[in-house]
């Protein structure tokens, strides 16, 4: 498969897990659970850094436990304590009053009823309340209000119920029209509006963050504080008890709030309404994105994602991904505070970590599978060191065909006809003398880095500086013939012994082998269904013809001459002819390794070349036995040199 179809089908895979991701990440965020995870990234965004509390904002009379001491009356009290309060706010020069109490039934002494009805005015807010009666034929709003006697002396209603989430915090404005809150707006001048559906509560700090002041010190201002607390204040009436303020413990009147993440404790209704207030007053609720914004902001993440990791994935993309998470956490935090717009950034967080993840496992997957590809098609070839290479960074290997300069080696088996014949009867035997040699010629090639191209019967092909880069191919390549011809004397002495040790004839194996160094085309060879990794071309065809050729000279390895050149460096090289290769033009002189020879003995050897060249050379030329003893490698080239003169 080519690098553009592999990039085509990585690209429709990511746009196919784009998409993917984007949907189930939408239809996950219209789940309740969901909901509720958003709202709680709200509770704690929305408390952090969190705008101060109004300075014209309401006061706060408690009903609380000091007061329930002093005034010394079990709750409820009589209403026309709540009279004299009124008047003493009224008489503080309290703007607006508001009692966050129902007073829906009569009291039990009509004159208490007489006495606040009295008092109340145009500047009082009384409490109501609307409630979801759910029956089993059907489910039923009932509204209670104030008695009648109250309004009928200018006494405001404003429904005080309140929104409670999934689980149990208030975060939602109410969107009553007729609201406790902007029912006290309205009496105390501010001008304000209804609130969007889903607009949530901005919270200014834990239970008592408000100015709160005792019901008993509210009865007598000037014995019990400072003057001109309740002057030109809206003044908000309620239960703030104290005795049971933790979520555990559950209250009287009171709710857990965003700020409850932080405080663990409820806040009085009283001081709801008060937050209410303020909030609608001074526009500082926030609205909660609908599925209008929030789901776009998904699908851009996951765009965002798909971009991140459109070319690759690598240890950047969890850079990267932080980075995404950073600026969704910063950009939502900044809405919030700037637009007073909440985008929880869960759902494109998710999205953007989904696209990025799954890409990553699908780019994973796809990369052990090369490696598992790689690792089968050249395990055979290559030495499980170079094969591991190859597994760890296939930039190394080009499929399809490559021009490389390489070192190729032949290696046949002599005589193997021969021996096939005589073990004719026992083939058995055959393919173990075979694999016997053919192992530890094997090792010889993997072990100087060499890519065993092929088994040819008794034939063995490899070559070096492909697929991996190898700057002395050349020289690994002799050095690795020559580690084929001590191997080739250990086996032969292994079959010497045993064939002592039974009494048998040894039978002695020769090889022979041919190495040149050329430009070829390497890569994968062969049909769309099976290939293998090959190399083709006329250095490869000589390789060939000089392990043929050996058997001429009387000696087991023959070299190309860019062989020898690059080898020279390490090994002595002696040429020994010029010949004329099957299927080539020009003449090619070859070469051998000398082995434990002199200077001296070499230069011996090249005059020999030269007179043989000029046709100077006799048989009974004494130079020949000169030349066996000097270099004792090469004795039976020269007998055979001798030979073909008596011919």
């Amino acid at each position: 498969m080519g690098a553009d179809r592999l990039s085509a089908t990585r690209r429709a895979k990511l746009g196919a897990l784009t998409i993917f991701v984007t949907i189930l990440v939408s239809l996950a965020s219209l789940t309740s659970a969901w909901t509720l995870a958003d709202l709680r990234v709200y509770d704690y965004f929305s408390t952090f850094r969190r705008p101060s509390l109004p300075a014209d904002g309401p006061v706060i009379v408690a009903i609380d436990e000091p007061s329930m001491a002093e005034i010394g009356s079990q709750w409820p009290w009589p209403r026309a304590l709540h009279a004299r309060l009124v008047e003493a706010l009224r008489e503080a020069g309290a703007r607006a009053i508001a009692f966050d109490i129902v007073f829906a039934e009569p009291a039990v002494a009509a004159e208490n009823d007489a006495a606040l009805a009295t008092a109340l005015g145009p500047d009082v807010v009384l409490a109501g309340d609307l409630s979801l009666i759910e029956t089993p034929q059907a489910e039923q709003f009932v509204r209670t209000e104030p008695l009648p006697l109250f309004i009928e002396w200018g006494a405001k209603v404003g429904i005080a119920s309140v929104h409670l989430s999934g689980d149990g915090t208030l975060r939602q404005v109410p969107t009553y029209p007729d609201g406790f809150a902007l029912a006290l707006a309205g009496v105390a001048g501010r001008e304000t509006a209804a609130p969007p559906q889903n607009a949530l509560i901005q919270s200014f700090g834990p239970p008592r963050t408000y100015p709160t002041f005792s019901y008993y010190q509210a009865l007598d201002p000037p014995n019990f504080l400072p003057e001109g607390v309740f002057r030109d204040r809206v003044v908000i009436v309620g239960l703030s008890l104290q005795n049971a303020p933790s979520i555990a413990g559950g209250g009287i009147d009171a709710f857990a709030t965003s700020d409850t993440v932080h405080s663990r404790s409820l806040v009085a209704g009283a001081e709801i309404q008060a937050t209410i207030y303020d909030n609608l007053v001074h526009r500082l609720f926030v609205r909660q994105a609908g599925a209008g914004i929030a789901i776009p902001a998904t699908v851009f993440a996951a765009l965002a994602a798909a971009f991140a990791v459109f070319k690759a994935t690598s240890w950047k993309t969890l850079g990267a991904g932080t980075l995404a998470l950073a600026l969704m956490i910063v950009g939502s935090y900044a809405l919030l505070r700037l637009g007073h717009l909440f985008v929880s950034p869960i759902g494109p967080a998710l999205a953007f970590f989904g696209v990025a993840v799954g890409q990553a496992g699908l780019d994973y997957a796809e990369e052990r599978r090369r490696r598992r590809a790689i690792t089968r098609a050249f395990s055979q070839y290559l030495s499980p060191t170079l094969v591991e290479r190859l597994a760890q960074d296939s930039s190394h290997l080009k499929l399809g065909g490559e021009r490389r300069t390489l070192t190729i080696l032949f290696c046949d088996i002599r005589g193997f006809t021969t021996i096939a014949e005589d073990m004719k009867d026992d083939p058995e035997g055959l393919t173990a003398l075979v694999n016997r040699l053919l192992t530890p010629l094997s090792d010889a090639v993997l072990n100087q880095g060499g890519t065993i191209d092929k088994y040819i019967g008794d034939c063995l092909m490899a070559f070096w500086n492909a697929p991996l880069d190898d700057p002395d191919h050349a020289l690994h390549a002799v050095t690795a013939a020559l580690d084929m011809l001590a191997a080739l004397s250990r086996v032969n002495a292994e079959l010497e012994a045993e064939a002592r040790a039974v009494g048998g004839v040894p039978r002695r194996l020769r090889i022979g082998i041919g190495i040149n160094t050329g430009e070829c085309i390497v890569g994968n060879m062969g049909s769309a269904r099976r290939f293998d990794y090959s190399a083709l071309g006329d250095a490869v065809n000589l390789a060939s013809r000089l392990e043929g050729a050996s058997k001429h000279y009387g000696i087991p390895l023959l070299l190309g001459e860019r062989t020898a050149a690059l080898a020279a460096s390490k090994y002595a090289i002696a040429e020994l002819d010029r010949i004329s290769v099957k299927g080539r033009s020009a003449v090619s002189p070859v070469f051998t390794v000398a082995e434990n020879v002199t200077a001296v003995a070499l230069a011996r050897h090249r005059a020999y070349l030269e007179a043989k060249y000029r046709g100077e050379i006799t048989v009974d030329d004494g130079l020949f036995d000169e030349l066996k003893t000097a270099l004792p490698s090469l004795a039976r080239y020269y007998e055979s040199e001798r030979g073909r003169l008596v011919q």
